[in-house]
């Protein structure tokens, strides 16, 4: 379905194209991207089924952190304002831009009228030290990474030491975290979720304990173990809840968002 999607959704940007260079009205424009919609829409129909109405009960099934089996049923609304997501804020690790600085990409949106998708820019210290809070509060965290950067997904290990290139080369790549996004040699490229942190007798963080989403056959049971330094060098982005975050992280929100051109590698996840 989602090969399906990209291929018609790139179709159709390429057909919108041409209607504008065509000095096509604004009513053709319209009506093309209504017929494009409809289009998707059947899709995902197809291979999902119809969404509920938005005042209609659905059943929602799922187990616990216990493995017990829960059963919630409740309207489509009454599940968006359960879900309390205006309570997190994205946090990155932007070495290319200025820290304490919002940080947004151009066309990153992808919800009618729903909120801008924006960035507090942090360095890796505070970005670390939020998700500590976090899992102390027993909160796991969804964070972007570029996961195939020294990693082994067979045993589960994320490490920068795990290859060295050096030894079997005689080459050097010490290329920093700004310049591989600047060369495109780093991204965002998987969202896993942070589920534990092993800290030294100074409270410092040593290595994570992550859950991926590659079936409990990859890894250790699906978990992967993620190496202090790896999480300095490849971890972009943090979701975390504004009450563990400082007053200074939080008056951040406040700027006026710096736009990233839309083919930057900080909308890769997105």
């Amino acid at each position: 379905m989602d090969g399906l999607l990209t291929r018609k959704l790139r179709q159709d940007g390429l057909k919108l194209r041409k209607l504008k260079s065509s000095d096509a009205s604004a009513s053709t424009i319209a009506a093309s991207k209504e017929a494009m919609l409809q289009d998707v829409i059947r899709i995902v129909t197809l291979c999902l089924g119809p969404p509920p109405p938005a005042d209609e009960k659905f059943t929602w099934e799922f187990y616990d952190s216990a493995h017990k089996l829960k059963t919630v049923s409740l309207t489509p609304r009454e599940f968006a304002a359960s879900a309390e997501v205006t309570k997190f804020v994205s946090l990155t690790n932007d070495p290319r831009n200025d820290y304490m600085r919002l940080l947004t990409v151009s066309n990153l949106g992808n919800v009618w009228n729903g909120c801008p998708v924006s960035y507090i820019n942090v360095d890796s210290i505070v970005l670390k030290e939020a998700c500590v809070a976090q899992l102390r509060k027993g909160l796991p965290i969804f964070f972007g990474s570029d996961v195939g950067q020294q990693s082994d997904s067979r045993k589960g290990i994320m490490d920068t030491d795990l290859i060295d290139y050096e030894l079997g080369f005689n080459v050097k790549l010490n290329l920093s975290k700004a310049e591989r996004l600047l060369t495109g040699e780093s991204q965002m490229t998987h969202a896993m979720v942070l589920t534990a942190v092993h800290l030294d007798k100074d409270n410092k963080p040593v290595r994570w304990r992550v859950e991926n989403s590659w079936s409990d056959a990859a890894g250790v049971g699906g978990y992967f173990v993620m190496s202090d330094k790896w999480m300095d060098e490849f971890c972009y982005q943090a979701v975390i809840d504004k009450a563990v975050l400082g007053k200074e992280v939080r008056e951040v929100l406040k700027q006026e968002a710096k736009v990233l051109p839309l083919w930057d590698p900080m909308g890769a996840l997105a």
